[in-house]
Parts: C-alpha cells; sequence; structure tokens
C-alpha cells in the first residue's frame, strides 16, 4: 500500500501547483457540468413543460437555487464536525446522481423528488471540495491564489460543456438522429446523471493522495461505535428532510420563511464561534462577512442568467453569433464559462504585472470594479433593445457581447472571494465560513428569483416585443444598483483593509 502523506509533505510542493490539485480539478469539473447542466435546463422545462407562467418560474427557479446554496452551509457544518470533507463529498456525489436518474426517468412526474436529492447532494459536495483546496496550501503561500483560478478554470469547463449541451439536448436541437423526440430531456437530466458518477469516481481512485487532509474530525475519537452512529444520523437525516424540501421547493412562501430564519440563525452561530477567538481573528471574520454580504448583491444580478436572462434568451434571441448558427439558451448558459476560460489567465497576468509596478487595487477594490462591471453589462443587455425587430427579436451577437462584460466583473470577485474566505477563517471554522460564503450566494439565487419575476410581464400571453421592453427595463434597474454598490466598496476599502490586518 501506498504511504499516506503527512500534510507538511502535501503543502511542501515544488513547483506552482500541487498534484492533488489536478485531482480536484477534474472532480469538480464534472461535477459543475451536472450542476450547471441542471441549472440550465430548470427555467426552460418548468415553462414549457411543467406549463408554469413565467412569474412563477422564476420564482421557482430563484427558490430551487437558494436552497441549492443554502445546504452548502450545512453540508460545510456536517462536515466540519462530523463527516469530514471526503466522506460529505462522497455522500453529496451519491445523492446527486440519483436525483438526476429520477430526473431521468420522468422528469415531469419526479420534478420536484429528483430536484430535493439534487439539492442535499450538492449542499454536502460543494463547500468541501473548495475548501479542500485550501488545505493544499501552508498559510501565507503567495502560490494559493494561482491554485483556486486554476481550480476556478475546472468549474468554469464543466459549466461551458454541461450548460451548452443539456439543454440544446433537451430541446432537441442536438443529437436528434439518435434520440427520439419524447426522449429529449431524459437524456439530458441522464446525462448529468452519468458525468456525476465520473466526478465521483475520480474522487474515490485519487483520494489517497490526500493525506490526512478531508478526514472526519472524530477520526482521534477512541469508539469507533459512536464515530459510525454519529455519521449515520447525518445521512439518514438528510434522507428524512428530502420530502420537507420538496415541500418548500414546491410552494416558494415556505421558500421566504426558510430564508428569514437561516439567515439569521447562522448568524448568531457565527457570534457565538467568534467569542472563541482573539480581537485580531474576530476582525478578519467581520471583514469576511463584508465580503460575503456584497456577494448577496453580485449573485443577486449576476444569476439572472439561470431565470430572466434564460427566458429572454428563449423569447428574444435570434439564433447567431458571428455568422454561426447556435442555440440562444445554449449561448446563454455556457458564454459566460467561455470567456471566463479564455480570459482568467489574462486577467490574473494583468494583476501580476499590476503588482510588479505597485498599482495592483486591493482586494476590496477589486470587489469594487467586480459590480462596476456587472453595471456595464447590465446596461448592453437594457441596449440589446435597439438591435430588435418588430417582432421583438433582437440580437444574440449584443446578449453575448454582454455576458463578455459580465465575465470581467466575476473574474474580479468570484476566484478572490472562494481564496479569501480560507485566508480570513481560523482552521476550525473554514468549512463553516466556506458555506456561509454559499449560503450569500443563496440569498443571492432568492432575490434574483424575486428580481425576475418582478420584470417578468404581467400578461402571461404577451408578445414578445412587449416581454423585450419589461426585461430590459429591469436590467437597466439592475445596471444602476450594481453601479452604486461598486462606488460603496470603493469607498469603504481603507476600512475593511484594516480589519483584513496582514491578509492581502
Amino acid at each position: 500500500m501506498e504511504k499516506q502523506l503527512s500534510l507538511e509533505e502535501i503543502q511542501d510542493f515544488k513547483g506552482k501547483y500541487p498534484k492533488q490539485l489536478w485531482y480536484l480539478f477534474f472532480s469538480e469539473m464534472w461535477e459543475r457540468f451536472c450542476f450547471y447542466g441542471m441549472r440550465g435546463m430548470l427555467t426552460f422545462f418548468m415553462v414549457n413543460h411543467l406549463m408554469m407562467n413565467e412569474k412563477v418560474a422564476n420564482l421557482q427557479y430563484g427558490a430551487t437555487q437558494a436552497f441549492v446554496y443554502a445546504f452548502t452551509f450545512i453540508g460545510g457544518l456536517f462536515a466540519d464536525k462530523i463527516l469530514g470533507f471526503r466522506k460529505s463529498l462522497f455522500w453529496g456525489g451519491i445523492l446527486m446522481i440519483i436525483g438526476s436518474c429520477i430526473l431521468a426517468y420522468d422528469p415531469k412526474e419526479f420534478f420536484f423528488l429528483g430536484i430535493s436529492f439534487n439539492i442535499i447532494g450538492t449542499g454536502f459536495f460543494k463547500p468541501n471540495i473548495s475548501t479542500m483546496v485550501g488545505n493544499l496550501y501552508k498559510e501565507g503561500d503567495h502560490r494559493r491564489d494561482a491554485g483556486f483560478s486554476l481550480f476556478y478554470s475546472g468549474i468554469n469547463i464543466g459549466a461551458l460543456i454541461g450548460g451548452y449541451l443539456c439543454v440544446a439536448i433537451g430541446k432537441g436541437q442536438m443529437l436528434t438522429n439518435i434520440i427520439p423526440p419524447d426522449m429529449t430531456w431524459n437524456v439530458a437530466f441522464g446525462l448529468a446523471a452519468f458525468v456525476m458518477l465520473i466526478s465521483l469516481l475520480t474522487f474515490v481512485f485519487t483520494q489517497q493522495s490526500l493525506g490526512t487532509i478531508g478526514l472526519s474530525p472524530l477520526s482521534a475519537l477512541d469508539s469507533t461505535k459512536q464515530k459510525k452512529w454519529y455519521e449515520y444520523v447525518v445521512y439518514l437525516g438528510s434522507l428524512l428532510i428530502i420530502p420537507v424540501i420538496m415541500k418548500m421547493v414546491a410552494k416558494t412562501e415556505y421558500t421566504d420563511w426558510f430564508m428569514y430564519i437561516i439567515g439569521p440563525c447562522t448568524l448568531i452561530y457565527l457570534f457565538y464561534e467568534m467569542s472563541k477567538y482573539s480581537k485580531k481573528e474576530v476582525m478578519k471574520l467581520f471583514a469576511a462577512l463584508v465580503f460575503i454580504l456584497f456577494s448577496i448583491l453580485f449573485w443577486a444580478f449576476f444569476e439572472q442568467s439561470g431565470g430572466s436572462l434564460s427566458l429572454f434568451a428563449a423569447n428574444n434571441l435570434n439564433d447567431h453569433v458571428l455568422g454561426i448558427k447556435l442555440d440562444p439558451n445554449g449561448v446563454n448558459n455556457s458564454a459566460n464559462s467561455l470567456f471566463v476560460i479564455i480570459f482568467a489567465p489574462i486577467v490574473g497576468l494583468i494583476w501580476i504585472a499590476m503588482y510588479k509596478k505597485k498599482i495592483e487595487p486591493n482586494t476590496v477594490v477589486k470587489f469594487g470594479l467586480g459590480f462596476i462591471f456587472l453595471a456595464l453589462a447590465f446596461y448592453v443587455f437594457y441596449y440589446t433593445r435597439f438591435f430588435a425587430n418588430a417582432d421583438g427579436i433582437t440580437s444574440l451577437d449584443v446578449f453575448t457581447a454582454a455576458y463578455f462584460v459580465v465575465t470581467l466583473g466575476e473574474l474580479c470577485l468570484s476566484p478572490i472571494g472562494l481564496s479569501i474566505m480560507t485566508k480570513l477563517s481560523p482552521q476550525k471554522l473554514q468549512g463553516v465560513m466556506m458555506g456561509m460564503w454559499f449560503l450569500a450566494s443563496a440569498y443571492g439565487q432568492y432575490v434574483a428569483g424575486l428580481l425576475g419575476a418582478g420584470m417578468a410581464s404581467t400578461d402571461e400571453n404577451a408578445s414578445a416585443a412587449v416581454k423585450l421592453i419589461s426585461y430590459t427595463e429591469g436590467y437597466k434597474q439592475l445596471a444602476i444598483y450594481a453601479l452604486i454598490a461598486g462606488v460603496v466598496l470603493i469607498l469603504i476599502s481603507p476600512l475593511v483593509r484594516k480589519m483584513m490586518h496582514e491578509v492581502k
């Protein structure tokens, strides 16, 4: 048997990246294929096959995604206290495979059951693989940001492929010669299950290289029986909660109450944990909360991509980008990921060049710049109305250009966000703080659904031209709000930097 590496041996790697990062990269890449493939199908499927009106579909999308990200906090908590990151990730992957298989069997009849399995599964999987990436590096290792940027590109490769393929197959735009017309959505959801299986097998066969990283915190307990009992309670509880999740996702008013409760409760828990740490560590955690608060706003705007922008793509866009015929929903789901893959290394080189000239903006200012780019992007989405024909069909080229600007904003914020949570958090709170980062995304998704529903035309039978005006007017308002948030962040950056102490 291969000798287990110590944490010191893993963290004392040579070169730019530890080899374990590549294993986690591929596992995350396939999981994100599954996740973004599912995400890209939800709103379109609800409107066109579950026959929901657009307002309800936006609210359902927001509720579903909110629960997905809310359970990352709970998954991070159980990983920190009981399962460890590895068992949590494995259990989450199993649940996601089951959920996708249920949807593949009959997506109309078992839609909410399948979605509920995926919600719980993602909650166990997502925050813990990100935390393991952070554990590959010693505190203060300057290579950490580069590692998270590479990991983030893995996320986007999966999102690019899954985001386009799943919805295009489901809509009958691809593989029509081999997939029967009445089976396209079954195959699309089945594809998500298959790639999730690849993700899980990749992790299972490479986890030995992680040494002690991700093992259960209960490993030190003398009683094996006691350890197993705790674990079995988590597994059983996560299955028993599924009917509750089904009910809460199906009835969005229950989602409202859930979101009203979980945020304050997690803050109370965090403040309790803060009492155990020094003043310096507490100030760092408050700095992390500033990033978390503003990220809620960022994702509320950004996540229109899975809600209102998905419906906008279906109803109001032509099907050509630079003269190439493409499915507009596929472009909506994958353009951002393609631009991230292309431009993430370039943006990284720009930061390095600015650092050498001592003009690199600090992390808080980068967050502010992310909002300013986001504001410009939504103004471009608004501007698509001036390229529309009399039928309300507008340019997919201009729409795609807006996603390029969205990507610039995301690259200023999201990769840094994952890294900064691990930098500002004490070791024993890293799972919880990563969970809170994703919980902020839950609130962003929830607000995204509310915003998308507010933009939807009140008339279910409204023409494409009416829908064009309704949605683009909403995008102009979002541009204004994003600009204000960016300016505020830049203004308060000196105060937040002081709270971060030595963390860059």
